[in-house]
């Protein structure tokens, strides 16, 4: 019997050719201004063969940007380095999502001009931020105004358009990690007294309208968005993951969107959280394709498929380190080791240069 992980699968106004799809990976192979490189093209070109390659987190505007070498999608200077890497992706018979991002409170005024970063609420992070010039303490955010929710709202709009002008098949709204729409959704984070704050609702109202605004771009049947109902990073904590983020799966399955996608590590991930899993109640009330995340082998991903659990399986580290990983899965293949100390600098070495199955062979 074939395995669930290459059946295809329909996903809005996409059918994937399998359900082993590529996890959002920041790697900052981009250069200081934010502009695709030749480097990327083959990276992501290297990776076709899974079902769906979804980009590392590409901030929508300059105020969002707060990661060293990350590419944008807020000037026509980075579309145009991102159209090589679609193309590329095309050729090699793949499809390929952009991941928004906006950073919110955990960016630092060395990004942004001296400027604060911007938040729900003027609550700062723990932690330290990775600017230019090393590491410093995150800073105390300026709380978003109405009219500079509006704004934002409207870079969501603008980014996604650039993106459809890039070549993108699509994009996926990033909604979790801790970066700004989930400090929108969690009461940790959280504190406004508006219409944007305190109940579940309105926690959820900032990602419901960035979520229409792209729609209106790119259509229903081309956006994902992504959830991370129980991770700690950045410092996030939710009072009642289970009722916030039921009540975003319910909202987010209105629009008919083409997958949501969460992270919850399984133990042993170094994002596990301890606790009852909430992408069970995320599945109940989001009718769509649901992607899920968080430390899957193959067997734990085939499992989670035949019991229903998802309908695709995301794979990060793998795929970082296996450009062919849907291959290996098929044949039975040894996996290649990641190599950590390479995740984030800024050349080829541990990006464009793990051996695919036919390269070792030869």
């Amino acid at each position: 019997m074939q395995s669930p992980l290459f059946q295809p699968l329909k996903a809005g106004s996409l059918t994937l050719p399998n359900r082993i799809i590529m996890a959002p990976l920041t790697r900052g192979r981009a250069t200081v201004d934010g502009v695709p490189t030749p480097m990327m093209t083959e990276y992501y070109a290297q990776r076709a063969g899974a079902g769906l390659l979804i980009t590392e987190a590409t901030p929508v505007s300059q105020r969002g940007y707060g990661w060293v070498q990350a590419p944008g999608i807020f000037n026509a200077v980075q579309v145009k380095g991102w159209q090589p890497v679609t193309a590329g992706v095309h050729q090699a018979g793949g499809r390929i999502f952009m991941q928004l991002w906006h950073m919110g409170r955990v960016t630092h005024p060395d990004f942004l001009g001296g400027q604060l970063p911007v938040a729900p609420s003027a609550i700062a992070a723990k932690g330290e931020s990775r600017t230019p010039t090393g590491n410093k303490p995150y800073v105390t955010p300026h709380a978003l105004t109405i009219d500079e929710i509006k704004t934002t709202i409207a870079d969501y709009k603008a980014a996604a358009q650039r993106a459809k002008d890039a070549g993108f098949d699509g994009v996926e709204i990033h909604g979790a990690n801790g970066y700004l729409l989930d400090q929108f959704l969690r009461d940790g984070s959280n504190k406004r007294t508006d219409a944007y704050g305190g109940t579940a609702e309105n926690r959820v109202r900032l990602l419901a309208q960035v979520t229409e605004a792209v729609i209106s771009v790119c259509g229903a049947g081309r956006v994902g968005v992504r959830l991370s109902p129980r991770n700690a990073f950045n410092d996030m904590n939710d009072s009642d993951p289970m009722k916030t983020f039921g009540r975003a799966a319910e909202k987010l399955d209105s629009y008919g969107l083409a997958y949501l996608h969460t992270l919850e590590a399984l133990p042993g991930h170094m994002m596990y959280a301890e606790g009852a899993r909430v992408t069970p109640v995320i599945r109940k009330a989001f009718k769509g394709a649901l992607i899920t995340n968080g430390g899957y082998t193959k067997e734990l991903g085939e499992k989670a498929l035949a019991a229903g659990e998802a309908d695709a399986i995301a794979y990060g580290v793998p795929f970082l380190a296996n450009p062919d990983l849907v291959e290996r899965f098929k044949t039975g293949a040894p996996l290649n080791p990641p190599d950590y100390a390479t995740f984030y600098t800024h050349d080829a070495k541990g990006y464009t240069d793990y051996p695919a199955l036919k390269s070792k062979a030869a």
